[in-house]
């Protein structure tokens, strides 16, 4: 049986990795065991960046909706709340979006949760 050399499948996954290392710096994008670090690295950041922009996303909904309920006398928490009293399901960033660009109607669901919060029933301690 002749001896495998593995020319073809070595040189296709090197080829693979210089592709993705195209655009780096000097030898990063040359030289295959420097590439092969900084494409494992770059990977890396960006399983974990595709983490983040979920996470950083909420935080900028929050932060949006919790604007508009300020100026429509209520807190953020109180709003969550009254939207699931009044069986409103809208989430956080058709709410967001909204606030930015639909002031009136943000004010106008406002008011449906302020109805719905008073108009609830009140647990007795």
């Amino acid at each position: 049986m002749p001896r495998a050399k593995r020319g073809n499948k070595r040189t296709e996954r090197r080829k693979k990795i210089l592709k993705l290392a195209r655009g780096y710096y000097g030898t990063k994008s040359k030289l295959y065991r420097q590439a092969k670090e900084s494409v494992e690295r770059a990977l890396n950041f960006a399983y974990t960046g595709r983490k983040l922009k979920k996470r950083d996303f909420r935080k900028l909904w929050i932060v949006r909706i919790n604007a508009a309920c300020r100026l429509n006398g209520m807190k953020y928490s109180q709003f969550m709340h009254g939207l699931k009293v009044a069986e409103i399901e809208l989430d956080r960033k058709v709410l967001a979006d909204l606030a930015v660009k639909q002031p009136e109607a943000f004010a106008t669901l406002a008011g449906q949760v302020k109805e719905a919060i008073n108009n609830q029933p009140q647990a007795s301690a």
